[in-house]
């Protein structure tokens, strides 16, 4: 028996956060340079518990104007929420998720750290991977999805062809440019589409409903499918049914209410369940239910960050029977920082592949992270 457990009771003692700035190995951009991102302002929680066991958790904002998201809110947000967070068990993950939720209302990508960090212990505890945890791992990996940038025709399919040489087999290509661009863009894509390889055009909610209507209108073929065609849901309701082309909801799904509306209302096919933004893996998996309760296939993703975001969101999409998952992204190869070197799972033939080791099944070294930016103490 564990030390700490004598009472059967577990506490969580001690709250570290870390920041880490992470250097992209190449500026990345956005609906045609609506945004560009040089680095990712990452956040890492360390969490002790009296029992010596400890979680860890990140979040990683895919920028500052990407979503309603902001690297330095994760740390301020943390300082609010570590006073309910303390002295609870962290292997019930739901009565921590209550608490956070009441304290600070909104604010998901600040709780999703602490969320990843107490399923962590919880694996840890029973034994148990975290996707096991989450309901089950599947055995087989997942393909990665690359993230193209977005940029000329050219520059696409050269980006496209650099990740193929990495092993990649499924790639979110980044448009929205303007409408005779983009449809010449995914007409170039689709030329070169390989048997079984999978391309996701994505958006990023650049599309007005007039131009989305333009657009899938030419390009209706087998294989083509579109991410985030315009900026809300109203919008999507709008253009659904003027459409066949296979519509993947990303920025406008964050909330349990939005995944309800999506699948009764037949808004998208595909989910883009990305934990940083709809608050964790506890989240996460009430989406992912739904999702597959009504028919929707799902890409599971980090919204950026180190091999430990990328290992969360691989432990969720393994629960996913194969033939529903369509991919994983992963940033860790496009990052030009470590801070779990040679741990965790890795691009393997363009696959990510949990182990059955208790937890996350690693930890980062926190030497490559440097001194806590706080610490909070029972």
């Amino acid at each position: 028996m564990q030390r700490g457990y004598g009472d059967g009771t577990l506490k969580i003692t001690r709250l570290s956060v870390f920041h880490k700035d992470l250097p992209l190995s190449k500026p990345y951009w956005l609906s045609g340079g609506r945004l560009r991102l040089d680095g990712l302002d990452a956040t890492f929680v360390k969490i002790e518990t009296d029992a010596g066991l400890v979680g860890w958790g990140g979040g990683t904002p895919w920028g500052h104007s990407y979503v309603a998201a902001h690297g330095p809110g994760v740390r301020a947000g943390l300082a609010t929420l570590a006073p309910v967070i303390l002295g609870k068990d962290p292997r019930l993950v739901g009565h921590v998720e209550q608490a956070m939720d009441v304290c600070l209302p909104g604010h998901l990508h600040a709780k999703s750290p602490v969320d990843m960090a107490c399923w962590d212990i919880a694996g840890q505890s029973a034994g148990l991977a975290i996707a096991d945890m989450l309901g089950g791992r599947y055995p087989d990996g997942t393909a990665i999805a690359s993230s193209v940038s977005s940029g000329t025709t050219n520059e696409v399919i050269d980006e496209i062809e650099r990740f193929r040489a990495m092993g990649y087999g499924s790639h979110s290509v980044k448009i929205g440019v303007g409408v005779e661009e983009d449809i010449a863009c995914i007409r170039a894509v689709q030329a070169i589409r390989r048997p079984r390889e999978r391309f996701l055009f994505d958006v990023n909610r650049a599309w007005s409903r007039r131009q989305a209507l333009a657009i899938l209108s030419a390009v209706v073929e087998p294989g083509v499918a579109v991410e985030q065609p315009c900026e809300s849901l109203d919008d999507m309701a709008a253009i659904r049914p003027m459409t066949s082309v296979p519509i993947s909801v990303d920025e406008s799904l964050v909330t349990l209410q939005d995944a309800v509306r999506i699948a009764r209302d037949g808004l998208a096919e595909i989910f883009g369940i990305k934990i940083n933004r709809v608050g964790g893996l506890s989240k996460a998996a009430r989406i992912r239910d739904i999702a597959m309760s009504h028919g929707i296939d799902c890409y599971v993703m980090a919204t950026g960050g180190t091999v430990l975001a990328d290992a969360e969101a691989a432990h969720l999409a393994q629960t996913i029977p194969s033939h529903r998952r369509l991919g994983v992204w992963a940033c860790q190869d496009m990052i030009t920082c470590e801070v779990a070197p040679g741990r965790g799972p890795r691009n393997r033939s363009g696959m990510l592949t949990v182990s059955s080791s208790p937890g996350l099944g690693f930890a980062p070294d926190e030497y490559l992270l440097g001194d806590p930016t706080a610490v909070y103490e029972l």
